[in-house]
């Protein structure tokens, strides 16, 4: 039996970010994990091995379309599959190994198991061996993640009927691949499978694709990856998913209530996640679920049970790697007696197609909903330097502010490296800067960011430069 200050379990990026934390703060702290490598879903069969893959595809695709334009060439230029896929697990092999130093470095006790609760400060451990092992802790973290959902009628076999688990490791590239979702997740395998030559179709209940974004970004996130070659069927409720031999058989019923049928190799599941918390024992401690299954837990992010908090996938809110780490740090902080700060629409959403879409804040259909008085600039990357030298002008920022007091409420883009501009925007709603803070910011030219100075540009008084 050992004893800890803090025991996490689950060592995703919510996770071992607490983890490093607690122990940054003086806490004797352990993680238990069940599966053979830290990291999660995020670390594993998540985030870097999806990004491994779009990377690499990216750059074939380019090397197919744009090298002779850009002057260079090829005599042939060939896909080597076998080998993208093995980069991708060298990249996870790399980042999951270096989470295990991270926990050495910090003096953390990692414990391979699957845990369960006997009482709130005793936990219990089971080894895929089968050895046991009783841990007593004085506080608990909760950050066991989520796992892939899916829809009544398709029932996932992981072989033809895939997650995104599998997406990652096909044998082959499939000729034709459907995905039921349209959301970041369908988007980017979906686009990873196009540039390699699949056929890929997308079907989606909802009227328009990425939810949770502003429109204006599905839209245009739309548009080029339809000329990219995916094809979208919108406002499709999917009704089954039949393997038939070496194909799927998908049926849906479009707006007007009539069938329609799809086939391919392989059908991908992206409908969502669901949090996971089977077997933790949380009956015993007498922690109960919401509707959603998720754990219910207060401002602090502690649960109805004093000492047990809970963090990231398990608890309402994004089911967002970046915001389960600032979760982790905070709840390690919030322990401590300190007094973190945690703005939940300071986290940005970002999908990684290419062109890549971002935003934070507010979108514009919940500031119309409020009836709030805003006002909107915006500008094209196709007016952009930068992104004309680049051949990447697909896109646009947008932002949206409060029309009296000019405070920046929402940033939107579309377009390269929409990933990382983003953070110039979550700087600017974390210190409530007005639209004209940043239009008088210098920004190096010729950059992509400029697009976002002149967005701010033309939210103040229409006086764009560039347009």
């Amino acid at each position: 039996m050992t004893k800890f200050d803090t025991t996490i379990i689950g060592s995703g990026p919510g996770g071992y970010v607490a983890a490093i934390r607690c122990a940054q703060l003086g806490m004797k702290t352990a993680i238990i994990e069940r599966y053979p490598t830290l990291g999660g879903t995020c670390l594993n069969v998540g985030c870097i091995p999806s990004k491994a893959l779009l990377d690499s595809s990216e750059h074939y695709d380019h090397a197919q379309r744009h090298f002779e334009t850009h002057g260079i060439k090829t005599l042939k230029i060939e896909l080597d599959w076998p080998r993208m896929r093995q980069r991708k697990d060298d990249v996870v092999e790399q980042t999951c190994a270096g989470i295990q130093y991270l926990m050495k470095k910090n003096k953390i006790s990692v414990i391979s198991g699957h845990a369960s609760f006997e009482d709130p400060k005793t936990i219990k451990v089971i080894g895929n061996d089968g050895f046991q092992e009783t841990v007593k802790t004085e506080r608990v973290i909760i950050a066991t993640g989520s796992k892939p959902a899916s829809i009544p009628g398709v029932k996932i076999d992981k072989k033809r009927i895939i997650t995104s688990t599998e997406a990652l490791s096909l044998a082959k590239v499939p000729k034709k691949l459907i995905v039921i979702g349209g959301g970041v997740i369908g988007l980017e395998l979906g686009s990873v499978y196009a540039r390699l030559g699949s056929k890929v179709q997308v079907v989606e209940y909802l009227d328009r694709l990425i939810p949770g974004m502003d429109f204006a970004l599905a839209k245009e996130v739309q548009r080029f990856l339809k000329k990219q070659g995916l094809e979208f069927f919108l406002s499709h409720a999917v009704q089954s998913a039949v393997v038939k031999g070496k194909s799927v058989k998908v049926i849906a019923k479009n707006k007007k209530d009539k069938e329609v049928e799809f086939s391919g190799d392989y059908c991908l599941v992206a409908v969502g996640r669901r949090a996971y918390t089977e077997n933790l024992g949380l009956e015993k401690i007498k922690l109960t679920l919401d509707k959603q299954g998720r754990i219910p837990v207060n401002d602090n992010l502690e649960t109805e049970v004093p000492g047990i908090y809970a963090i990231g996938d398990v608890v309402a809110g994004a089911m967002l790697a970046h915001k389960a780490e600032e979760e982790g740090v905070f709840v390690a902080e919030t322990m401590m007696g300190q007094k973190p700060h945690l703005n939940y629409k300071a986290i940005p959403g970002v999908l990684y197609t290419w062109p890549e879409a971002a935003g934070v804040g507010f979108t514009e259909d919940e500031l119309k909903s409020e009836n709030y008085n805003y006002k909107v600039g915006s500008f094209p990357f196709k007016a952009l330097g930068r992104a004309r030298a680049s051949m990447d002008t697909d896109g646009f920022v947008k932002v949206l502010a409060d029309k009296d007091s000019d405070e920046i409420l929402g940033i939107h883009l579309v377009g390269a490296r929409a990933a990382d501009l983003i953070a110039e925007a979550v700087v600017a709603l974390e210190y409530r800067a007005s639209a004209e803070d940043i239009a008088r910011m210098s920004h190096a030219h010729p950059t992509y960011a400029e697009a976002i100075k002149e967005a701010m540009l033309d939210a103040t008084e229409k006086r764009s430069i560039h347009m």
